[in-house]
């Protein structure tokens, strides 16, 4: 069976295609963000992600649904997507040379509206910024839209000096987790 990508990032598309899984349509999802109050990163993510799918089932019932939401969280405190340079140049700062997590939580609603969902935690630690390394990359722009203000694919790899977990959730897409759930929904692998 084939199923729909409930999102609309460029990432996840790729990430479906190096383990030889392409949607058969691209539906992203339009829904609230927004954290509830004292929400915790991680069930933040996992939350979305369910939300996410269930939006597009709405429309599509009695097909695959896929869809995936990643955070970043520094202890308790959930990250934004950024969207402007002075929010990225903040969470830059908070990042610099501290630990942080990045969760993602995956998504998939089966043909029969059977909900199945995993959240893939991923430990990193980014080195310490210079001033030059902060000014360099908030003007690449790479920022733009990535949770917590970077995206670990690009040029901000170079400032991840310990990553314990999984590379393609941090970048979007769990593929281990994403694969399982996906097969246990019936899409052939």
């Amino acid at each position: 069976m084939s199923f729909i990508l409930a999102s609309a990032s460029p990432r996840r598309r790729d990430l479906l295609a190096q383990i030889g899984l392409i949607p058969s349509q691209i539906i992203p999802a339009d829904i609230l963000e927004d954290p509830i109050t004292g929400e915790l990163p991680g069930p933040h993510a996992l939350r979305l992600s369910c939300e996410k799918a269930a939006k597009v089932a709405q429309t599509h019932s009695g097909q695959i649904i896929l869809a995936s939401d990643t955070v970043v969280g520094v202890g308790r405190r959930i990250l934004p997507k950024t969207e402007d340079r002075a929010s990225a140049e903040t969470c830059l700062r908070l990042l610099s040379g501290r630990s942080h997590r990045v969760f993602t939580g995956v998504a998939v609603i089966d043909a029969n509206g059977i909900l199945r969902s995993r959240l893939s935690e991923t430990r990193l630690k980014m080195k310490r910024l210079s001033e030059r390394e902060i000014t360099q990359y908030l003007e690449s722009g790479e920022w733009n839209g990535k949770a917590g203000g970077y995206g670990i694919q690009g040029r901000a790899g170079a400032f991840i000096h310990h990553i314990s977990g999984s590379y393609t959730g941090v970048v979007g897409l769990p593929v281990y987790e994403t694969r399982n759930l996906l097969h246990a929904a019936g899409v052939e692998l």
